[in-house]
């Protein structure tokens, strides 16, 4: 898994529709995500710290999570299917512990309200992430194939008890 941070909120610019952006630590990827219109003003709303006369949906739901003593340890983005992000809450209450489905935008929200840590499954980020250093990534893939290049047989030989050239 891969922590993540949102960025921010962007709007997309044929559809204008709304979009949460994560970063990961190092700022090499980029994770967009489409929400609506309503989860775009929560979650903006919880990274500008705003606080409504009532509680929102979102408060609701971490003022039900205090009261009750529970702890949201942290959000799992975990799958992308048919364009579809899933995600779950991952609660603690004393010992027990419980994972509780949700969309990604909800979970955000919830995230940001909370102070948890947002976790991004690695193929998830694979899939569907873009880059933002390419740089950065050339460089990487650089040094890998000069890696790769340098790499001789006997390099494995005295790892993990192999034996090279028909030895027992």
């Amino acid at each position: 898994m891969i922590e993540m941070r949102v960025a921010g909120i962007a709007l997309d610019a044929v559809t204008r529709s709304p979009i949460v952006l994560l970063k990961d630590a190092l700022d090499r990827r980029a994770l967009p995500i489409y929400i609506g219109q309503d989860q775009a003003k929560a979650i903006i709303s919880a990274l500008e710290r705003q606080k409504s006369p009532r509680p929102l949906t979102h408060d609701l739901f971490v003022n039900l999570m205090e009261t009750w003593d529970m702890n949201l340890e942290r959000i799992v983005i975990h799958s992308l299917q048919d364009n579809t992000f899933y995600a779950i809450l991952c609660l603690r209450q004393g010992e027990a512990k419980k994972e509780i489905d949700a969309r990604p935008s909800d979970a955000i929200a919830i995230a940001l309200r909370t102070g948890s840590p947002i976790w991004v499954m690695e193929e998830v980020v694979a899939d569907a992430s873009i880059p933002v250093d390419r740089d950065a990534d050339e460089e990487e893939r650089r040094a890998f194939r000069e890696f790769i290049s340098n790499l001789r047989p006997e390099d494995f030989s005295h790892h993990r008890g192999f034996k090279t050239g028909g030895e027992a």
